[in-house]
């Protein structure tokens, strides 16, 4: 029988794009953000929804949303009285459906989170 060759090793990553990257899941690792994030993805909402829809005050909800916008996550447009905010990168929403999916899925025992668990 013949050896199998070991895969090729992935491109090395820069220390700065690994940081960039953990910073960004540091960000998504707080549950109130990763709830904004998770509503926003499902379309645009002012604060005051936001509050509700998250059982936080505005406040707390402001505070989020904005280390959300300095990461470049989320903006802000006026419309009216309204600051209306949405995902500013689709491939973040993204990240937070997958993650969510996985976990509905772990919890659901669906065939595929039997597969990935090894089940």
């Amino acid at each position: 029988m013949y050896p199998v060759p070991a895969p090729p090793y992935p491109d090395a990553l820069p220390p700065d794009l690994l940081q960039d990257a953990a910073t960004t899941f540091g960000l998504l690792s707080a549950t109130v953000r990763l709830h904004l994030l998770w509503l926003l993805a499902h379309g645009d909402r002012d604060v005051g929804t936001l509050a509700e829809e998250t059982s936080q005050s505005v406040a707390t909800v402001s505070h989020h949303l904005g280390k959300l916008k300095l990461a470049g996550l989320v903006r802000a447009r006026r419309h009216g009285k309204h600051q209306i905010h949405s995902i500013d990168d689709p491939q973040v929403a993204d990240i937070v459906r997958l993650a969510i999916r996985h976990h509905q899925e772990l919890r659901t025992g669906s065939s595929r989170a039997r597969r990935t668990r090894g089940a």
